[in-house]
């Protein structure tokens, strides 16, 4: 059974079937720079489905089909075909350098450009026509890069000027500040000019007569809130003597009391015990209490010398002026 001769397609078709070579192209070119400018890998070109072939006029099904061509022969083209493919190829080539124009101006990589075939392909039988495949949106394709755009960050706002109002305040804390200073150098100036001096009272005070004291072995403790002494009338050494004693503890310093029923001086610190004459005979106190000067004046007066102190532990209690002789 002999082949039926191939079908010689009219300049309608011919002209067709390159308007959609050119619009498969400039769609697989689209769709590579999209990828590309996304940060992915160009898909590959799929091969186009195929359109059922135009149906043929009834004249031209009346007549014989002419001979089909051995396998592997190139159709020959006319001169439009060439140049029509030759536009196609331009066009292309120009859709592909706008993409990538597009994509490098939104912040991605240029694509690749693909080689140009180097011929169109030969056409095919009219069951095997190409159709165009659907174009990604290129407002989706510019909004990928754009959204990947990391957000510039705002600028600082300037630094405020400084105020008439803001001067004045500062000025008025330097100025106080520097007068706060001055014045501290100045009291530290009048300090050295006028240097501490302790005033103290007169060491001696004036106790009275011999007839203010008429009991013998008791204790007088008339100046025992003023002048911190007791002044004692005892029998010492055979001997009628008036001396006064000091109210501090040998201890700690603490003030003991005199008690009438117990014939003794108590600490109520930590219970230091001492007799009528001043010696120590309980508690922790070290020694006797200390005993005053005392004399009279040419008066008749009994004065007490509080300056200078008599101590038993060092035999000072038998020193003339430690005590007074009351007969």
């Amino acid at each position: 059974m002999s082949e039926e001769p191939k079908k010689e397609l009219t300049a309608e078709e011919k002209k067709a079937r390159l308007e959609a070579v050119r619009k498969a192209n400039a769609e697989k070119a689209a769709a590579a720079a999209a990828a590309k400018a996304a940060g992915g890998a160009a898909p590959a070109p799929a091969a186009p489905p195929a359109t059922p072939a135009p149906a043929a006029p009834a004249a031209a099904a009346a007549t014989p089909a002419p001979a089909a061509a051995p396998a592997g022969e190139a159709q020959a083209l006319t001169p439009e075909e060439k140049k029509a493919r030759l536009d196609a190829v331009r066009k292309a080539n120009a859709e592909k350098a706008a993409a990538a124009a597009a994509a490098k101006a939104a912040g991605g990589v240029a694509p690749t450009a693909a080689p140009a075939p180097a011929s169109a392909p030969a056409p095919a039988a009219a069951s095997a026509a190409a159709a165009p495949k659907p174009a990604a949106p290129a407002g989706a394709a510019a909004a990928k890069p754009a959204a990947a755009k990391k957000p510039a960050e705002p600028l600082p706002p300037p630094p405020q000027l400084s105020t008439r109002r803001s001067f004045i305040e500062w000025g008025f804390m330097a100025w106080l500040v520097f007068f706060t200073w001055l014045a501290g150098i100045g009291h530290m100036f009048l300090r050295f000019m006028f240097p501490n001096v302790l005033y103290e009272s007169d060491p001696k005070f004036l106790a009275g007569k011999k007839s203010s004291y008429p009991e013998l072995n008791k204790v007088y403790e008339d100046f025992k809130q003023s002048q911190a002494v007791w002044i004692v009338r005892i029998t010492e050494e055979g001997q009628d003597r008036l001396v006064a004693l000091s109210t501090v503890c040998t201890h700690l310093g603490c003030t003991p009391n005199w008690l009438e029923a117990e014939q003794k001086f108590k600490c109520p610190c930590h219970g230091s015990g001492y007799y009528k004459d001043g010696v120590n005979f309980e508690g922790p106190t070290p020694r006797p209490l200390e005993r005053f000067r005392v004399f009279m004046d040419s008066a008749g007066n009994i004065i007490v010398d509080k300056a200078k102190k008599f101590r038993q532990d060092l035999g000072q209690w038998d020193e003339k002026e430690s005590f007074l002789l009351m007969s």
